[in-house]
């Protein structure tokens, strides 16, 4: 039988897909969150030792003098692994975004096998290198990558798509590259409150104990990892419901499914894209 659906079976607005996004992440925080805790925890253990290495100042990790590519080889490796973790936490935002679509009733322990794990760690990893690449070009290229191809973990956990990173260029471009300025804006966003809360805590502790405490040096990669579990998590599931969204309103699935319920047929299937 089915429950009450948590996603709106409609085109929604900017707001509309936001405010669904955090309603998936609450509904689903403690797959996504302890997740995106130790994936955002791995990455600033393996990033520590490289921004030591260039001189990376904290809390923003800016680049010391006659340092600079030091500090752009780090910062485009950050993006890069930034990529990888969206893409394995996008997995699991979708094998929880088509139930909460549907109305079907799945336990946080089920969201692991529906994710699709070994296929989706080779996205990520692929995904992973090509934003860590683009940023070191320019950064304009990663750009591109992350807006056409945040999509692709949706595209293979909810459309089962063969080319995943292909569906996911293709739903990114529709109704005049719509979903690639939802995800711009969505990570410009969480970019601010990560900054926000990543360095942050910094300034507090310097205002309250009237110097640099001697804690610091674990205080940045702490805050920052707390800072970036939270926006991981969030940018995965806007991934997950735009994915939805782009469907509804380009290809009929919000049709789709109100007849698979008419006829009794297996409403779940719908979510399958059939190229």
């Amino acid at each position: 039988m089915s429950a009450q659906p948590e996603l709106p079976l409609r085109p929604m607005t900017l707001g509309e897909l936001l405010d669904a996004a955090m309603a998936l992440l609450r509904r689903r925080a403690l797959p996504l969150f302890g997740a995106a805790a130790v994936l955002a925890g791995a990455e600033q253990l393996a990033l520590a030792p490289m921004r030591k290495a260039a001189y990376l100042s904290p809390p923003f990790y800016g680049p010391a003098e006659e340092h600079v590519g030091a500090w752009w080889a780090v910062t485009a490796l950050g993006f890069g692994t930034e990529m990888t973790i969206l893409t394995l936490l996008g997995a699991i935002a979708a094998a929880a975004a088509g139930p909460a679509l549907l109305g079907l009733p799945v336990r946080d322990r089920q969201l692991w096998r529906r994710a699709r794990p070994v296929a989706t760690g080779v996205a990520a990893v692929l995904l992973g290198a090509m934003a860590a690449v683009g940023a070191f070009l320019g950064l304009l290229p990663w750009v591109v990558v992350f807006g056409l191809c945040a999509m692709t973990a949706p595209a293979l956990v909810i459309d089962r798509a063969r080319h995943p990173v292909g569906r996911s260029l293709v739903l990114a471009a529709r109704s005049g590259l719509r979903g690639f300025w939802v995800l711009l804006v969505a990570y410009l966003t969480w970019l601010a409150i990560r900054f926000a809360l990543g360095a942050g805590w910094s300034a507090i502790a310097e205002a309250v104990t009237g110097s640099q405490p001697a804690w610091e040096a674990w205080l940045h990669p702490v805050s920052w990892g707390l800072a970036n579990t939270v926006a991981y998590a969030a940018l995965a599931c806007v991934s997950a419901v735009l994915l939805l969204d782009v469907r509804v309103r380009t290809e009929g699935l919000d049709i789709a499914v109100s007849r698979a319920r008419s006829r009794g047929t297996d409403v779940e299937s719908t979510l399958v894209h059939a190229p």
